[in-house]
């Protein structure tokens, strides 16, 4: 087994000192043994589960989902549908704040839309008076509530 420093495991997998400490604060690494020096010694596995919580992450996972999914890797108990209801469970998630986001994207283009710009008074601005709650459409499937 290779053994590294916690510099070299952060350079090897793009991952700052401090997260790497971070990761192993909150239990998402396990704790390294420890050099006749006293520095920490990480080895492949750590490098794996690294770039595994990497990659967790960039699906948009949380570091509590990330233990979870972590924890269900090595449990014997754990299956493949606990890991999919889990994933499902995030997908879902996922779909809901692309609706929100899509949501306030049209919400804005339309405050944008109405807005006349140029030099006249911010007294008239429709995106102003849309962010004070004034006049304006609301998000599809949203009542406006009165003001």
């Amino acid at each position: 087994m290779t053994t590294m420093t916690v510099g070299k495991l952060a350079e090897s997998t793009g991952i700052n000192i401090e997260t790497v400490r971070f990761y192993e604060r909150e239990g998402l690494l396990p704790k390294p043994e420890r050099s006749a020096g006293g520095h920490r010694l990480y080895g492949d596995d750590d490098v794996a589960r690294l770039r595994f919580i990497q990659r967790a992450k960039d699906v948009g996972f949380t570091l509590k989902e990330i233990q979870d999914l972590l924890f269900l890797r090595t449990s014997d108990l754990a299956t493949c549908g606990d890991v999919s209801e889990l994933a499902s469970r995030k997908l879902i998630e996922i779909t809901r704040k692309i609706e929100l986001l899509t949501e306030m994207r049209d919400h804005l283009a339309d405050l944008i839309e109405r807005c006349p710009g140029g030099d006249k008074s911010t007294e008239c601005c429709s995106i102003l008076q849309g962010i004070e709650g004034g006049p304006t459409r609301a998000p599809k499937g949203k009542k406006r509530s009165p003001a």
